[in-house]
């Protein structure tokens, strides 16, 4: 059985006292959440306050991005290093943000998920295809493509510390969420990718997630789906009783 992992986005929000604010009403609300993997990925500055914060809770942090060297003369960018050191258990890569806003390569998310892993943090590896690559019907070729490319020259080993986020960029911040079917079909062929690239038990092991304007009135449904194991959260981890409602989803 897959742990199910509910994991909250909170972009560029949060000044570092709303940041506690939120973690500490959040903190209180899932208390008694088992058998649920729960986290959330504030801005770098509020990384180390957070992760205080929690020091004893069900709850874990990710920093939401990285650069693929510890050190160096790189102004402005953050190591797996020091995300270790500021008490993060995992790291976003390949947010399509990032791909989008940033123009990160594939090559380039690789590379951070290297080092990431180099570091022994957990990675959510995110994939999806855009608007137009829907409409194109090259949706099965974008996430092939991004997850060939970005797992190149990872191991089974690797693979444990790695969850994939799938994430139809059409359905990020839009308030349009993929239906469940949909959903699903996507979750099923990004299993059967990874069957190919590193066999079935690896496969069957993966955590795939969900990410794309989730909220406490459909993350019922797509939980429901046999190929679903969790949620990348967006807007609606930014209130706490929001969030806690999504952690605290009903898959029956």
């Amino acid at each position: 059985m897959r742990t199910p992992l509910i994991a909250g986005n909170w972009k560029l929000h949060k000044t570092v006292p709303e940041a506690l604010e939120l973690v500490k009403a959040l903190k209180n609300q899932v208390a008694e959440v088992k058998d649920v993997e729960i986290v959330v990925g504030p801005a770098f500055t509020a990384l180390y306050p957070v992760t205080e914060a929690i020091r004893g809770s069900n709850i874990a942090v990710a920093a939401q991005n990285c650069y693929p060297e510890n050190t160096g003369a790189y102004t402005g960018e953050v190591s797996p290093l020091m995300l270790k050191d500021a008490g993060c258990k995992y790291v976003i890569i390949g947010h399509s943000e990032r791909r989008q806003i940033f123009k990160e390569s594939d090559e380039f998310i690789n590379a951070k998920i290297k080092a990431a892993l180099g570091e022994d943090l957990h990675v959510i590896f995110c994939i999806g295809e855009t608007l137009e690559e829907r409409e194109a019907e090259k949706t099965w070729d974008i996430l092939k493509t991004q997850l060939q490319n970005g797992l190149d020259g990872i191991t089974r080993e690797d693979l444990k510390k790695i969850v994939v986020a799938y994430e139809p960029v059409w359905a990020i911040g839009t308030g349009k969420t993929a239906t469940g079917d949909q959903a699903q079909e996507a979750h099923a062929y990004i299993r059967g990718q990874l069957k190919e690239i590193f066999g079935q038990q690896s496969a069957e092991d993966m955590r795939i997630l969900y990410g794309g304007s989730v909220k406490p009135d459909n993350v019922d449904g797509l939980m429901s789906r046999s190929d679903i194991d969790g949620t990348l959260v967006g807007g609606a981890s930014l209130k706490a009783a929001d969030f806690a409602r999504i952690v605290k989803f009903q898959a029956g």
